[in-house]
């Protein structure tokens, strides 16, 4: 049976994640202990303990998803997480993740070391908080809607021609294609406002304002891709041990050597998730495991498989367990 190991994006993150495997599991203790080295902060108490308001930060919450994720593979490797299930004996024939999570699915295929990973995890979560906060956007769920009827929505906002309070250009476009139905837009404060508003009368069902800090993966993180693009342009990526597919275009990396910059388009670009999964059950992939501290993407991953009308095996190796 043909297996992926999948890891989950930013907004999985929650109060208490990783703390009692650390507790039972050496390996995992350690293994925070050497994130905190390499952060140079307590990043394990935030993890276990919070506050919150910390942990939900994107500056933080980035380096703490992927750490906990990493924590929830090298467990489970271990045999000691989800062990009743047999994950320790199940081996990743490709790996993916959910913007943020494809840092930790190159990670689990070799590609990075623990290091390296984190700490272009790290600069990737601070350069968008600060990208974020140079200019203001936000982001917003749309349910309901095919990739077309998004398309008409963003042009409907686009020739109201909005003006936002700080004077610059408006706009608002589809950046996550999570499952059918599950479409995040992206863009300025008032483009994506107007769009929530006119959601419905474009046939959706629902348009659910996100928490976040910026407009994500749109042309407002450039910034942030600049910076991150300086540090991939100095990381060494090791061979690939299995195959991962890349967000950006739902395709599987050719090499090592495209990697930065699949991961600079991920930062200003779309994350076609569910493109992702369409294409891995195509290939015949039967089996997914989401390895990390939430069950975000077993449920898209289900909502896919329904629609494809193709049946598989869903696992989960949580680490709040």
């Amino acid at each position: 049976m043909k297996t992926v190991f999948m890891f989950p994006g930013q907004g999985a993150q929650k109060v208490s994640m990783g703390k009692a495997l650390a507790e039972r599991v050496p390996q995992v203790a350690d293994l925070y202990k050497k994130a905190n080295d390499i952060v140079g902060y307590d990043l394990a108490s935030i993890c276990f303990d919070g506050p919150e308001e910390k942990l939900n930060t994107t500056e933080i919450a980035q380096p703490a998803i992927f750490v906990t994720s990493v924590a929830a593979l090298e467990a489970m490797r271990a045999g000691q997480l989800g062990a009743e299930e047999g994950l320790a004996d199940i081996t990743p024939d490709a790996c993916a993740g959910l913007s943020l999570g494809e840092y930790t699915a190159l990670y689990a295929a070799g590609a990075l070391d623990f290091k390296n990973a984190l700490s272009l995890v790290q600069l990737r979560g601070r350069s968008m908080q600060e990208a974020a906060e140079q200019r203001k956007g936000t982001m917003v769920s749309i349910m309901g809607l095919d990739e077309e009827g998004v398309d008409k929505l963003c042009e409907a906002v686009k020739a109201k021609n909005v003006v936002e309070d700080d004077g610059l250009e408006s706009f608002v476009s589809p950046v996550n294609f999570n499952c059918p139905g599950q479409i995040v837009i992206s863009g300025s404060i008032k483009a994506s406002g107007l769009a929530a508003e006119m959601a419905e009368e474009f046939g959706a069902s629902r348009a659910i304002p996100l928490q976040v800090a910026g407009a994500f993966h749109t042309r407002m993180m450039a910034p942030a891709a600049q910076q991150l693009g300086a540090a991939l342009a100095q990381c060494e990526f090791l061979d690939l041990h299995c195959p991962v597919i890349a967000n950006v275009d739902a395709q599987f990396y050719e090499n090592t050597g495209v990697i930065p910059e699949k991961l600079m388009k991920q930062l200003v670009g779309a994350v076609r998730w569910q493109q992702s999964v369409e294409s891995l059950l195509e290939q015949g992939y039967e089996r997914f495991v989401e390895i990390g501290p939430a069950r975000v993407l077993t449920g898209l991953v289900k909502k896919t498989t329904r629609a494809a009308k193709k049946k598989v095996t869903m696992l989960n190796a949580n680490a709040l367990a």
